[in-house]
């Protein structure tokens, strides 16, 4: 027996009946998750290499010999907090307060800056050690373009995060923004904050 009209209708407005919004979530979003599976394959292909050279090299650089662990520790930090905060920002558009909205996405730009600049410290340091992506004077060539590789992209998310939510805030203060424009910015911004974390634990714990 065919459906009628209005039955067409209401399987249509269904989450899963093919209608114009079939996820029952915006394109923007839809888009905003394929992107991050997406980019998650590259991160784990990085990690992935990491655990192989590793594995092959003789021997490996001691983390905490070679690196500022009370400084990684506070980036860390710093990240993940600024990872909560965002959460606060995205509750708050969708309740539709802008002032606790355009607040908390400052304190989250605030947050990512003082990660960002504290691995630019962390590669300065890098450098005058010597560190190249061919040598380095811990012994195992590969750690150097490992360091770079995995720290850089990550960096350069977190650099282009910064501007998705400068430009995000500053759109909220003119009260051009929706609660569904923030939370893609959040779920961007909760994604290299989840990278980071795989990346601290096999990089500079293991």
């Amino acid at each position: 027996m065919e459906a009628t009209v209005g039955e067409q209708e209401r399987i249509l407005a269904s989450p899963w009946g093919g209608g114009t919004n079939p996820f029952g979530t915006s394109w923007g979003k839809f888009m905003m998750w394929v992107f991050i599976v997406s980019d998650s394959l590259t991160f784990a292909a990085i990690i992935i290499t990491y655990g192989f050279m590793r594995s092959v090299a003789p021997e490996w650089p001691a983390q905490d010999e070679v690196f500022s662990m009370p400084l990684i520790t506070f980036m860390t930090f710093a990240l993940i907090s600024s990872s909560a905060v965002m959460a606060m920002a995205v509750g708050a558009a969708q309740k539709g307060d802008k002032k606790m909205a355009v607040r908390f996405l400052w304190l989250t730009l605030l947050g990512g800056t003082i990660f960002l600049g504290s691995q630019a410290y962390e590669w300065s340091h890098f450098i005058g050690e010597g560190a190249t992506l061919t040598h380095n004077e811990w012994g195992v060539p590969q750690f150097g373009a490992i360091f770079y590789v995995m720290t850089g992209f990550h960096g350069f998310h977190v650099l282009t995060g910064l501007l998705f939510l400068l430009f995000t805030a500053v759109q909220a203060s003119r009260g051009k923004y929706t609660g569904d424009r923030v939370e893609i910015a959040g779920l961007y911004w909760h994604f290299i904050d989840v990278v980071w974390v795989f990346i601290f634990a096999f990089f500079y714990l293991l």
